[in-house]
């Protein structure tokens, strides 16, 4: 589906079309309504990725944040990145060199944060971090968000933290719903056009569902023109891309408690970016094309018997091709080819062998390998592919220790093929200092080790952009990355309405990974070429704080309110950890306007300047956004909405290479809506 002929001369037609549809839902049956805002409460959120127990979010040991489906739907948010940006203490940074996002916490980069699916990793789009804008909304249920180290409970890579996307089951019935939307950036829209719609998106949804068999089909595109302050230059800073996702879901229901699922994807994605390239006396105008291309299937049974234990398994194939390939007027060059796999069994069960106790034991299998070529030769470190086998073994013990007390401990066993055996253990504790029919008053914290190994782009790979001024190198002598994580925090909920937490963090790191010079393999140069190389570094901290609350005012009605204090240093060098700001906040506003079915939001987001290199100085200046959006529902069957992101048009200088801004700046939208039946 594209909506790329929609220009302002089409602007009456649409508004018309819109009418229609109001009358449309207006006066169609009740089969199923979409709703405003959910009677779920916050804290009433069940979550489960902390400790694969299902706990609502007030009463879990590990501290874990939600973003709900509601708070998708509301926000509009059309990629696992939107849905993502008014998480307290997240930091989405722009991948190097792309138009994607990867995810920050708690001083960690994208590397140590591990994005999953049900529970299952994703491919890394670059070799090492998750672009979260590939991934659409429409199948998912909620996001749980959990900080520090996770390795007992998910294995490496979990050292910063785990951002789990949980996937809405499919409900009995059948049901639907298809949304369309578009905007405009204004005088930077790439035609120099500002009425065109230059970001445009549409996804629907079709379910059908038996007693015992079930199945879901959705689809969704995405398309942006790009951003470009001066169209009438060649360099546009924002890049024209397309995003198409597919999936499938067939659920297989043979007794109760217990489901078999399937799930199939496609993912594809076409990017085009417009730069000048340096070349003295005579600058170039140049460009990039990639096309990435995901093909995910995993299969999942859940079996929860009334009179035994439970068990889970899962296996789960992904595979990702990555092409890109670089262009001036006069020649095509640097045609790169890289495919990235990843295949992984896993199985557990739980079972209660006393009252007061709750034991989980798993096992997970894992194969990865990577294999890449520029020009048809290969740019990793040995001919072939690169692969690298992992069995892992794990336990975890939920102890209910009288009415106030409940542990959790666990460790895991990790065995590598390249990195021999480690072990990763953790312990989490919660505490009520008080609790009555009204309010909670309860400490909550935890240890434990994080732990990572060098991914196979890290070890192996030789990133040669020569062209444009610098080489990075793999380094196969790298070292595993070893964490000690602590949390500990301080909350208080009342009537289950309105919470305040404190909650501090210390995580020290060894054998940190960095990219850094490679003082050497620079002299040996005579053309002026820098050479970088991945190298551990020997030591690093992160410390800080973060204060967060928020009050269900009545239903309808909500605020929040966050603060994210962070300090990092190299201990090498005593130097800022670069791209890390020292303070974050957020505060979010829902209400309803006085016409019936018509919601409101806003969300704010404000962060300090931050170091991008403390050698010389350079720092990225601090900057604030404000979201507004407005859904007004029509009958029971459509929504339209409107919004703008990025009101107060905060962005980036692209003359400075030091600010690390936003890319877009103001953006205005409107969209509907239309659904049926039980999926809503």
């Amino acid at each position: 589906m594209s909506f790329q002929g929609i220009r302002p001369h089409h602007f009456p037609a649409v508004c018309c079309a819109l009418v229609v549809c109001s009358f449309y839902g207006a006066f169609r049956p009740a089969e199923a309504a979409l709703k405003g805002a959910s009677g779920t409460l916050y804290l009433d959120e069940i979550v489960v990725t902390g400790t694969r127990n299902p706990r609502k979010v007030s009463d879990t040991p590990v501290r874990t944040e939600v973003v709900s489906r509601e708070e998708i739907r509301d926000t509009h948010a059309r990629t696992v990145k939107d849905a993502l940006q008014n998480v307290p203490g997240l930091l989405l940074r722009q991948i190097h060199g792309k138009a994607g996002y990867e995810v920050w916490m708690q001083g960690f980069n994208a590397d140590r944060v591990l994005v999953l699916i049900d529970g299952l990793p994703l491919t890394t789009t670059t070799g090492s971090s998750v672009d979260v804008t590939q991934l659409d909304t429409l199948d998912i249920e909620r996001i749980e968000v959990v900080k520090g180290a996770v390795s007992a409970q998910y294995g490496s890579s979990a050292m910063g933290g785990v951002v789990n996307i949980i996937t809405r089951p499919i409900a009995e019935g059948a049901g639907g719903e298809f949304t369309v939307d578009g905007g405009t950036y204004g005088d930077q829209n790439p035609s120099g056009e500002s009425l065109d719609f230059s970001k445009r998106s549409g996804q629907a949804s079709l379910s059908l569902g038996g007693e015992t068999v079930r199945w879901r089909l959705t689809a969704s595109q995405r398309e942006t023109d790009g951003i470009d302050p001066e169209p009438e230059t060649w360099a546009r800073p924002g890049d024209a891309v397309e995003r198409t996702n597919i999936a499938n879901r067939l659920e297989w229901l043979p007794a109760d408690g217990h489901r078999i699922y399937a799930q199939l994807g496609y993912f594809r994605e076409d990017a085009e970016s417009h730069y000048v390239e340096a070349n003295p006396g005579n600058p170039l105008n140049a460009g990039k094309n990639e096309m990435a291309e995901r093909l995910r299937g995993a299969l999942i049974g859940q079996h929860k018997p009334a009179g035994g234990p439970e068990w889970n398994w899962s296996l789960l194939h992904e595979n990702l091709e990555n092409l890109t390939d670089k262009y001036t007027a006069n020649s095509r060059f640097d045609f790169r080819d890289a495919t990235h796999t990843v295949s992984r069994a896993a199985g557990w069960t739980r079972f209660e062998p006393f009252a007061t106790n709750q034991l989980q034991l798993g096992i997970d299998l894992n194969h990865n390998s990577l294999e890449q070529y520029n020009d048809g030769n290969t740019e990793l470190t040995k001919d072939g592919d690169i692969t690298r086998n992992g069995k892992e073994f794990w336990f975890q013990n939920t102890w209910f220790a009288g009415n106030n007390w409940e542990w959790v401990m666990g460790m895991r066993y990790q065995n590598d093929s390249d990195f021999g055996s480690h072990t990763a253990p953790k312990i989490n504790a919660r505490y009520d200092l008080f609790k009555d029919t009204s309010t909670n008053i309860y400490l909550r914290g935890g240890w434990g080790i994080g732990y990572r190994v060098p991914n196979l782009k890290e070890r192996h790979y030789i990133f040669d952009h020569s062209q444009l001024g610098y080489i990075v190198n793999g380094d196969s002598t790298l070292e595993p990355e070893e964490s000690d994580s602590y949390q500990l925090g301080l909350g208080i909920t009342f009537t289950n309405k309105a919470w305040l937490e404190v909650n501090g963090f210390y995580n020290e790191v060894d054998q940190l990974i960095q990219t850094q010079v490679d003082t050497e393999a620079t002299a040996g140069r005579n053309d002026g070429i820098q050479v970088f190389r991945y190298a551990n570094v020997e030591h690093a901290r992160t410390q800080g704080a973060e204060v967060t609350a928020g009050w269900q005012i009545r239903p309808g009605w909500k605020v929040s309110a966050s603060y994210t204090y962070l300090e990092t240093e190299d201990l090498e060098t005593g130097e800022q950890l670069p791209r890390r700001p020292r303070h974050q906040g957020q505060f979010s506003i829902d209400g309803q306007a006085p016409l019936s079915g018509m919601s409101w939001l806003a969300r704010v987001r404000s962060q300090s300047d931050e170091v991008v290199d403390a050698e010389i100085d350079a720092s990225s200046p601090a900057f604030t956004t404000l979201d507004l959006k407005l859904n007004q529902d029509i009958g029971q069957h459509l929504r339209l909405f409107t919004g703008i992101n990025n009101v107060t048009d905060a962005q980036r200088n692209f003359n400075d290479a030091s600010d690390f801004g936003p890319v877009s700046g103001r953006f205005i939208y409107v969209g509907l809506t239309l659904g049926f039946g039980n999926n809503l």
